[in-house]
């Protein structure tokens, strides 16, 4: 949900032509019923998409009014029957109204293909920036600080909803998420035969099952939460909403928070890192700062295995970066660059096993 020039659009997006179109009549005829105070027709509505990387394409609904919405959708075509599952993305968001995260508005999901010729979800847009280096180049200190720790009460606070009372029991298998996604992200880069293998790949899939941490927690997890998918105010350090729910399951709490922990340790030119910055500098909290306020925030002393969930983190985005390599090798990849981006899978993974190895055997 990113942005061009035009002041409307949220910075960090661009919208283009509409690629994916749809039925925009049996859209309005929808929104007639289920959008308080909208009436009218598909004249009355302007569509333009997003342009990006998004699997599930997303539109801006703007009405003749001024009122403006999000619209996901499925892709159009033929689909796996668990792919694309929008109405996962929606139920979580729904259900995190009125919590302490910050979520858009849903007004409804439409999972009748008849309506607009994919299942649906439509919700509220958010005007605001989106911030794409961790670094946060043009900032003040002070103001880095700030925004580095709202990030850190967002994170805490999703981790800290109690997934049963808001609706999510069924969310997800609990337990064992860990050893259940060290096998998954292993039998895929196993089975991806188009790329070359790589030696601390193989490595690594040696080490990790033999180190998984005791103890086991479930909670809400994001799968993706990163600076990057968070909307802030426009000119406060105040996450309006967080985006992008696609990864979302029910999984454990210190491997997602792991996951945005990596921009610590990965270099800019590597993975949407800040490794080796000046944080004091900065005025950005070091790893160990950030993890103690988010231990303030949940109430732990520590994070037991924290390394681990770090490594496991690295391994899995060294494995998803070796499939869009192999894409990329059979020429068959959505964007031109994705053998140099699967060529980082290389640099991550060795950066694991060079984690792993300090952690002993």
């Amino acid at each position: 949900m990113s942005m061009n020039e035009q002041p409307a659009v949220n910075p960090g997006a661009k919208l283009v032509g509409v690629v994916h179109p749809f039925d925009v009549a049996g859209l309005a005829q929808w929104m007639n019923s289920h959008v308080p105070g909208f009436q009218g027709d598909a004249a009355a509505l302007t569509v333009e998409q997003f342009q990006g990387g998004q699997s599930n394409p997303t539109y801006r609904v703007s009405c003749n009014s001024g009122t403006c919405y999000i619209l996901r959708r499925k892709p159009p075509g033929k689909l796996l029957p668990s792919a694309h599952a929008i109405d996962r993305e929606y139920r979580v968001m729904q259900a995190l109204a009125g919590t302490d995260v910050p979520v858009p508005k849903m007004y409804g999901l439409c999972e009748d293909p008849e309506v607009i010729g994919t299942a649906f979800y439509l919700m509220e847009y958010i005007s605001g920036r989106i911030l794409w280096d961790p670094a946060l180049p043009g900032m003040a200190p002070a103001e880095r600080a700030a925004h580095y720790d709202e990030i850190n009460r967002v994170i805490a606070a999703l981790h800290s909803v109690d997934y049963q009372a808001v609706g999510l029991g069924d969310f997800g298998k609990t337990g064992q998420y860990v050893e259940r996604q060290v096998a998954r992200w292993a039998k895929n880069y196993l089975a991806t035969s188009e790329a070359p293998r790589i030696a601390a790949m193989d490595k690594l899939i040696d080490w990790l099952p033999r180190h998984l941490p005791t103890g086991d927690e479930t909670s809400i997890a994001h799968g993706d939460f990163r600076l990057d998918n968070l909307m802030w105010h426009p000119s406060e350090p105040r996450v309006l909403a967080v985006l992008d729910w696609e990864l979302s399951t029910l999984g454990h709490p210190l491997s997602d928070f792991a996951y945005l922990m990596m921009a610590w340790r990965l270099p800019a030119d590597v993975f949407r890192g800040m490794g080796g910055e000046d944080f004091a500098a900065l005025g950005i909290p070091t790893e160990a700062e950030f993890i103690h306020s988010y231990c303030l925030r949940t109430g732990r002393d520590n994070i037991p295995g924290y390394e681990y969930y770090l490594i496991f983190n690295m391994f899995r985005i060294a494995a998803i970066l070796h499939g869009v390599w192999a894409r990329g090798l059979q020429g068959n990849a959505s964007s031109d660059d994705a053998v140099v981006m699967g060529r980082k899978a290389e640099q991550i993974a060795d950066i694991a096993w060079a984690c792993a190895q300090q952690q002993g055997d």
